[in-house]
């Protein structure tokens, strides 16, 4: 029973010695704004937190070497804005600034630029995101106009109009980690 007790104790502690493989930077940016008006001052405050997430990958590993040099990885960055009203009321949103998506075995990198997003195949651009009143964005291509959104999981859904099939046609752009 003692032996049992000493080696569930000693598989705990081991869990938390296990690598990190991971490098993950968070900041949070605090802006108050005070409104003064006849009511009274009214504060707003607005966190913006961002999160960037980078895996960590070795160059060539050499056998009976201690230190190695890291490989650069692509850096997965979220920016979540959250605004307080006077009134205690909080809305937040979610905004990955770059992500790899893969649709029909090809991947692409969403970019975010100054306008919205930019979706690129390797040094080519492949597709713009803008972004509208209404939480969706227009997606523009050299061959198509549509509309896309962002779902639960992070994936880009595309939908097309086709007129010769008065039919929506929905591409789905899935959210991968690297």
């Amino acid at each position: 029973m003692k032996t049992t007790f000493i080696t569930a104790i000693a598989f705990l502690f081991s869990l938390n010695f296990q690598a990190q493989n991971v490098n993950i930077k968070e900041t949070t940016k605090t802006t108050v704004t005070t409104v003064k008006n006849s009511d009274g001052d009214k504060k707003f405050t607005k966190n913006e937190n961002v999160r960037e997430v980078q895996n960590i990958e070795l160059k060539d590993v050499k056998p009976n070497t201690l230190n190695t040099e890291m490989k650069e990885s692509p850096t997965q960055s979220t920016i979540t804005t959250k605004i307080t009203t006077p009134n205690g009321t909080a809305t937040s949103t979610n905004v990955k600034q770059s992500s790899y998506y893969l649709i029909n075995g090809n991947k692409y990198l969403l970019n975010q630029d100054g306008s919205g997003y930019v979706l690129s195949s390797g040094n080519k651009k492949s597709a713009l995101l803008r972004k509208t009143s209404t939480d969706s964005y227009v997606y523009i291509s050299k061959n198509k106009t549509a509309v896309g959104h962002f779902d639960a999981e992070g994936n880009l859904i595309v939908e097309t109009y086709d007129n010769k099939s008065d039919k929506v046609i929905t591409e789905t752009y899935l959210i991968t980690k690297k």
